[in-house]
């Protein structure tokens, strides 16, 4: 086995960081279950915090 003793090219880091930001995004949202969803609000066009998202998260986690 060859070992790579290239350093870290811009190319590592953005497959590092595509990988570690929806990880930190589930660990964000599942680490504060303690705290309850709020109430959908329809006016905003951002994700929310609510039930609904708390539960795809949940079944996605594998």
């Amino acid at each position: 086995m060859e070992k790579k003793d290239a350093p870290a090219s811009r190319r590592d880091f953005l497959r590092l960081a595509g990988t570690a930001a929806p990880v930190a995004a589930v660990a964000a949202a599942t680490g504060s279950a303690a705290v309850a969803a709020q109430p959908a609000d329809l006016a905003s066009d951002r994700m929310q915090d609510t039930a609904h998202t708390r539960a795809y998260y949940a079944s996605a986690r594998f």
